[in-house]
């Protein structure tokens, strides 16, 4: 039966606002490009830096959606405690600080990041058996309400442990400028952010698509019966999804945290960022995700750091959410995921 809201969608209308709001925007951007190249591209460089970590955590949304059709909500929170984690290992274990020398900076931070993501992952392994497993039969809303009652859990075990201040670590990476094209420069603190985001983003897209795990966790997400049937152990595959997501939780929360301080809320808004993100780009689909996040990195970046008819950063989360709510509405696939009957 052709509901109202599917006249609608399949109306001359939907596609003739979906242009006018794509024009709207565009000129938009023209002209804080025409008012200021070098502000633009500035602000521009700050938006893929944010979007960059917004991916790390959106993918860990993403890959737990595709195989349990699960939104993990306690994604966010394993998120802040891990970057919690990793301030005191960084401080009070290694006892990193400035006058550290730069080679014991590097080394500090690759052990702390390789630690937090196999200590995380396993925590995020522990969280599937423990909240998850034996909900996979029953109907989707005990485990969407699990996952919540999971998220209060982890964010009460890091406010246990780490209070309501707020935590952060010393400038390890210095904030000067590691390169300069025609007055837009770029600090060696961002340049850090893809230096450590951008191989694990290859990383995890390899073994998705090349390894004999990843090619189980791809044919579980389509039929875990099928899957099962033809010899794939089902529950390791949904651990293994369950370790990386947690892996990528802890890699994202380091690079968070060498740009900004966290708490222990800190991982619900970005947390409901990047899931915004999962399902802008497509949740289930990984380069959706990462295109997603890219996607919300630059309409923060823009909407806070331009000036010329921007509505500032007061608005920054209404537009970030209104932008979902048009999604779901006009196209619940998102950006490149692929319609199913079920969604229609």
């Amino acid at each position: 039966m052709t509901t109202l809201l599917d006249r609608f969608r399949t109306s001359n209308f939907v596609p003739a606002l979906g242009l006018a709001m794509v024009a709207l925007l565009i000129v938009w951007m023209i002209g804080n490009l025409v008012q200021g190249p070098r502000e633009f591209f500035q602000v521009a460089l700050i938006g893929l830096t944010n979007g960059l970590i917004f991916g790390l955590v959106a993918l860990g949304y993403t890959l737990v959606y595709g195989i349990l059709q699960l939104i993990n909500f306690a994604h966010g929170d394993v998120f802040a405690l891990s970057g919690l984690v990793a301030s005191t290992m960084m401080i009070s274990v290694l006892g990193l600080d400035t006058d550290t020398s730069v080679l014991a900076i590097v080394g500090g931070v690759l052990v702390v990041l390789l630690a937090m993501m196999a200590l995380f992952a396993l925590v995020n392994v522990t969280i599937e058996l423990v909240a998850y497993r034996r909900l996979r039969n029953a109907p989707r809303l005990a485990a969407l309400i699990t996952a919540v009652g999971m998220s209060f859990i982890v964010q009460n075990i890091a406010l246990a442990l780490y209070d309501v201040d707020f935590h952060s670590v010393p400038n390890f990476i210095p904030r000067t400028e590691a390169f300069a094209v025609a007055g837009v420069s770029y600090s060696w603190n961002k340049l850090a952010v893809l230096f450590i985001t951008v191989p694990v983003l290859a990383l995890l897209t390899w073994f998705v698509r090349s390894t004999k795990q990843g090619k189980a966790m791809r044919a579980v997400a389509q039929d875990r019966e099928a899957s099962a049937m033809m010899g794939i152990n089902v529950n390791r595959t949904i651990s293994v999804t369950f370790a990386i997501a947690g892996a990528l939780a802890a890699a994202a929360a380091i690079v968070y945290l060498l740009q900004f301080n966290m708490r222990f809320n800190t991982g619900f808004e970005l947390g409901l960022i990047a899931f915004t993100a999962a399902v802008l780009g497509g949740i289930g689909n990984l380069a959706g995700a990462v295109l997603g996040a890219m996607v919300i990195g630059f309409i923060q970046a823009f909407n806070e750091g331009l000036t010329w008819y921007t509505p500032g950063s007061d608005w920054t989360r209404s537009i970030v959410f209104g932008i979902l709510i048009a999604i779901l509405v006009f196209r619940p696939e998102g950006l490149l995921g692929e319609r199913t009957p079920e969604g229609q």
